[in-house]
């Protein structure tokens, strides 16, 4: 399961690193592991930061109380 997402960031950061850098460029997976750990870090920024007021809007959506 943790190899799945780790996967998608790694994706997502390839993709995005291919933007700045060819991809048969030697700084290539540099920069792939760079862009794959600022990603990691704005995922935990964004759960560790999660307004409490958002989780109750959201569950009231959903019925739950």
């Amino acid at each position: 399961m943790l190899g799945w997402i780790v996967r998608g960031l790694l994706i997502v950061a390839g993709f995005i690193a291919s933007w700045v850098v060819a991809k048969d460029a030697p700084q290539f997976g540099l920069v792939q592991m760079a862009v794959g750990l600022f990603l990691v870090v704005l995922v935990v920024a964004i759960l560790a930061f999660w307004p409490e007021r958002w989780t109750h809007v959201l569950s009231r959506l959903h019925g739950r109380r």
